[in-house]
């Protein structure tokens, strides 16, 4: 796809919780969508079972697009084509932000996206992508897979007729981009930075602007001016874009999304029409999509890491220790705030917070210490 065409269906495409918003009241939603193309059972024709997906993602975009092609092809193999989905990209059946709704009023089947992105449903969702400060992909599949997250999560879909998995994952993302060099956290005041949902409540904290772009709005936001600095996703999804050329210090760790895992939902009463083989099937196609998209996204974001500083003289910097111990308290207000919101989503939170700090002692001893060690062995 050409940068072009990726720029101009990204636009439509507002990552982060400030798009929540215009998502609404569950109730209200269901009126939008189209009664007569509802369905509640799956496309059967010739012992095929074929279903629809709606995504919050532009076509076949680099990674995140193509996680749901990714799921759909799995499913497709492992039952010899007898279960087929039909991935439509953003705007083709559904609007991006309407997947969440199409899917639970049975106009598609099901949806890949980014549970943050149902912020509007409830602040209970949002543990299920990414929080500031929260837990690394390794330790949220954990959460969900072992530590009684996926019981929670089910639970909150439930209510809204959706059976929910992951499906992907970007792994760590990135600090972001900045015009000027961020030596203090006096740096950050007025500092205009594209960064939604809870991570850009950080940066108003911090003293600056956090500015709500879509994906293709934000080069020229740099090139303008109208913004100081950006984050999105990685070096691979970056490099793509062309920030280098506006905003040349790049930054890290990220602390705004250090391991966003991606969902498949699928519409409850259809999920219940399937044999508990087929339910399985569906299952270890999403562990398979999104195992999958990490591995994708450790390799590409290295060989785009690589370009930048080759090619384009780009060397990482790093926060200093104060910025991230200030950007650590601030994010653990910012995510108390939001974990109390409600008596729901005050039990997903108090679940979260209790695995991340269990799983993080461990990370430290294992991941933590020997990159460390493996760094100066190297030298």
């Amino acid at each position: 796809m050409k940068r072009r065409q990726i720029l101009g269906a990204v636009a439509a495409v507002a990552t982060g919780t400030g798009v929540t918003a215009i998502l609404g009241n569950k109730d209200n939603n269901k009126q939008s969508i189209n009664k007569e193309s509802a369905i509640s059972t799956p496309n059967i024709a010739k012992g095929i079972k074929r279903f629809r997906m709606v995504t919050t993602w532009p076509k076949d975009f680099p990674g995140l697009g193509q996680m749901p092609n990714r799921f759909a092809s799995a499913l497709s193999e492992m039952t010899s084509g007898a279960m087929e989905v039909k991935v439509y990209a953003a705007g083709e059946l559904v609007g991006a932000m309407e997947s969440f709704d199409a899917t639970a009023s049975g106009a598609a089947d099901m949806y890949h996206g980014a549970e943050y992105y149902w912020q509007g449903k409830s602040k209970g969702f949002s543990f299920f992508t990414s929080v500031p400060m929260g837990m690394t992909a390794a330790e949220i599949m954990g959460w969900i897979d072992h530590g009684g997250g996926q019981k929670l999560w089910d639970d909150l879909s439930a209510d809204f007729n959706i059976k929910p998995f992951q499906a992907g994952n970007t792994g760590h993302q990135t600090g972001g981009w900045f015009k000027k060099k961020i030596n203090s956290l006096e740096d950050f005041k007025g500092l205009k930075m594209r960064m939604p949902g809870l991570g850009g409540e950080v940066i108003r904290r911090l003293g600056g602007a956090a500015v709500q772009l879509s994906g293709g709005e934000i080069y020229q936001a740099l090139q303008s001016g109208s913004i100081d600095a950006t984050e999105w996703v990685g070096p691979w999804n970056d490099y793509a874009f062309g920030f280098y050329r506006e905003a040349p210090y790049y930054y890290a760790p990220g602390f705004h999304e250090p391991g966003a895992s991606l969902a498949v939902g699928i519409n409850l009463d259809v999920w219940n029409t399937l044999s508990t083989s087929e339910q399985s099937i569906i299952k270890y196609a999403c562990k398979s999509a999104n195992d999958a998209s990490l591995g994708e996204y450790t390799h590409e974001n290295a060989k785009a890491l690589s370009i930048l500083k080759k090619d384009h003289n780009i060397s990482p910097r790093y926060f200093s220790d104060e910025i991230m111990k200030e950007i650590g308290k601030i994010s653990k207000d910012v995510v108390y705030e939001l974990g109390n919101a409600d008596k729901r989503t005050a039990t997903i939170y108090q679940s979260y917070i209790k695995a991340r700090n269990s799983y993080s002692k461990w990370t430290e001893m294992s991941d933590g210490l020997y990159i460390n060690a493996r760094k100066i062995s190297d030298e």
